[in-house]
């Protein structure tokens, strides 16, 4: 397992101050979270690719802004739809190839008139992916099927070797569900999870601020999915700065180090 931190984060500084910020504060792992369509540039991505080399830090995966699109481009009965939004997602697959990410965040859709309608269109986002060589996951998000660790047990044995899966722990406690049954349903499937704190204050909150078990949930990880990546994500007004989020970070980072 690895630790890092999603640029997400620090929004809406733009992209490249907040990688910058977190890289030049020691974090050697990060999550990009692409905010707008000219920042999947050429230029703009080798220029990212450039800042992790000079600072010797990964980029473990890339969220997209069009998350909100995913139901409207994907899981319509439009077919020239699909079409254009396979073509477009090349983009982020062009810019995660310069960067050097492997995991593609995907929040799918909000409702789907059959699993089987659902894998159909997921497996072409997927194999797309591969086609770059990078692994399309799909995200637990609380508004969306994805949201039930049952939908995803379900999914997860249709798909077979076609799935991945980013497992957010905040998420998941936003829809009533226990984090750690989603890592049962999805098993070595989990590749990339988002973490955070949560407690009577709040679901997402700094490491230490809440009494999430996290020995537990990574003792669990640790015997299912010991590869996966495993990512702070916090908005900005759940910390008070800098210091606070790389704190979180390195408590973070001691408690992933000791299964390493």
């Amino acid at each position: 397992m690895i630790a890092g931190v999603s640029t997400a984060c620090l929004f809406p500084k733009p992209l490249e101050e907040s990688l910058y910020e977190l890289l030049v504060n020691g974090t050697s792992c990060v999550e990009i979270f692409i905010n707008t369509h000219s920042e999947l540039k050429k230029s703009f991505a080798y220029g990212a690719a450039e800042m992790l080399k000079r600072f010797d830090a990964k980029c473990t995966a890339v969220h997209p802004f069009t998350c909100e699109m995913e139901q409207l481009a994907f899981f319509s009965d439009y077919e020239r739809r699909i079409t254009d939004a396979l073509e477009y997602y090349r983009y982020f697959f062009r810019f995660m190839n310069i960067v050097g990410a492997e995991y593609f965040v995907f929040h799918s859709a909000k409702s789907v008139r059959s699993k089987e309608f659902f894998c159909e269109r997921y497996s072409r986002l997927y194999r797309l992916g591969k086609e770059f060589g990078v692994t399309v996951a799909i995200e637990n998000v609380s508004r969306c099927q994805s949201g039930s660790a049952a939908f995803i047990r379900e999914i997860a044995a249709m798909l077979g070797n076609e799935f991945s899966f980013v497992l957010d722990t905040k998420q998941a406690i936003r829809a009533g569900e226990n984090p750690m049954t989603f890592i049962e349903a999805a098993g070595l499937a989990v590749d990339h999870v988002h973490i955070s704190d949560s407690g009577e204050m709040g679901d997402c909150l700094p490491i230490g601020k809440g009494r999430f078990n996290f020995k537990r949930f990574f003792d669990l990880l640790y015997m299912m999915s010991p590869h996966c990546s495993v990512i702070l994500e916090l908005y900005r007004n759940n910390f008070s700065g800098i210091s606070e989020l790389m704190s979180s970070y390195n408590i973070l980072n001691n408690m992933i180090e000791r299964y390493n």
